[in-house]
């Protein structure tokens, strides 16, 4: 992948589009028939770019008067692995229509989620660009 100034392809109004603020509520819908449930709101966020890697993160922003227990993020990345709601294959292909690139050139893996205090946790999302 040649170098690109991914922090400008990604700003946060980019980044809003693809994965909108409503899709945590989406989510939490789905999971427990009522958004309101919802412990945290869910941003995505760019966070580097390495040669042909660039990675992304899920922030979980704890909602306020809700607790984001560790307990209830740990298990996320297979959650979000597979959750419509959250279609990381599309985003997939959502990103490397940014990049220029088919979607079959990039392959995704989701890392074990980060806590960086008690009221935001990560999920890591990392982009491989393939050939």
């Amino acid at each position: 992948m040649e170098t690109t100034d991914c922090a400008r392809l990604f700003s946060s109004t980019v980044l809003a589009d693809l994965f909108p603020a409503e899709r945590a509520d989406a989510f939490f819908e789905a999971l427990y028939g009522d958004a309101e449930d919802g412990a945290y709101d869910i941003r995505l966020v760019f966070v580097t770019q390495e040669k042909n890697r660039l990675t992304f993160a899920f922030e979980l922003h704890q909602r306020p008067g809700k607790c984001l227990a560790c307990n209830l993020t740990y298990g996320l990345p297979q959650v979000f692995a597979r959750h419509p709601v959250i279609g990381i294959g599309r985003l997939a292909g959502d990103i490397a229509s940014i990049l220029g690139i088919s979607a079959d050139a990039i392959e995704w893996t989701l890392g074990q989620t980060q806590e960086h205090s008690r009221s935001l946790h990560s999920v890591p999302l990392h982009f491989v660009v393939k050939g």
